[in-house]
């Protein structure tokens, strides 16, 4: 039963770094657009997900787009 929990937690938290990626994705292509807001501006500030990425080795794993 713990090895279930452990399993799920591991793909919410993967689940969360796809969804940051592409959401970094999105921004990125409004910014080449042309298309900024607010919330694009502090988003960009406030994003500490590429220094966890270093510190941990489970985070190297990615889904080619």
């Amino acid at each position: 039963m713990e090895t279930f929990k452990k399993r799920q937690k591991e793909m919410r938290r993967l689940e969360r770094q796809r969804d940051k990626v592409a959401k970094r994705k999105e921004i990125k292509a409004r910014k080449a657009a042309g298309i900024t807001s607010e919330s694009d501006r502090d988003t960009d500030t406030t994003d500490t997900t590429d220094t966890a990425a270093a510190s941990d080795p489970a985070a190297t794993l990615s889904t080619t787009d």
